[in-house]
């Protein structure tokens, strides 16, 4: 019983180095648009931009196959984008999600900056209407009563401002 499993072990350890092969793995497309999977390697006439991925013990760097196959091929058939495609479009991408990012952020404080100018004109509004004293000083650093025409153009202005105001 214990030889039977020995022999088992030995001939699996002889049958794994046939398997490595099969770790090699070419992906193209063919002339119909299909792909093409294998461990062998296209024919040659397949175009190093229909060559979608080699396996690394080709040696060949996958970035670097030629010219940018962003198109289609000879017959009409549509590539797979280049790596370098693939991180200009990331980068692309990004770039727009920081600037949406960025112009949220900006809508929010301008938001809050015309909240916090309608509430000040609220309570301006809420003290002309009450009749209470507002003063303010003058340029020698004195302080002045405003008067019923200083009272008018106030509350003009407040009213510009809670016009725009929901």
């Amino acid at each position: 019983m214990r030889r039977v499993h020995v022999m088992g072990m030995v001939l699996s350890l002889l049958a794994w180095p046939c398997a490595l092969p099969a770790l090699a793995q070419y992906v193209w497309l063919d002339d119909a648009g299909r792909r093409q999977l294998s461990d062998r390697p296209p024919p040659p006439s397949v175009p190093l931009a229909r060559i979608l991925k080699f396996p690394r013990a080709a040696g060949i760097d996958s970035t670097v196959i030629g010219p940018a196959n962003t198109s289609t091929s000879d017959a009409g058939v549509p590539l797979a984008p280049s790596t370098a495609d693939r991180e200009a479009d990331y980068q692309q991408r990004r770039k727009q999600a920081a600037a949406a990012d960025n112009k949220a952020a900006n809508d929010a404080r301008e938001k809050a900056q015309n909240a916090a100018n309608c509430n000040a004109a609220r309570q301006n509004q809420r003290a002309l209407d009450d009749g209470v004293r507002i003063s303010s000083y003058d340029p020698q650093g004195e302080r002045t009563v405003m008067g019923d025409q200083e009272r008018a153009e106030l509350a003009k202005m407040t009213q510009k401002v809670l016009a725009g105001c929901k």
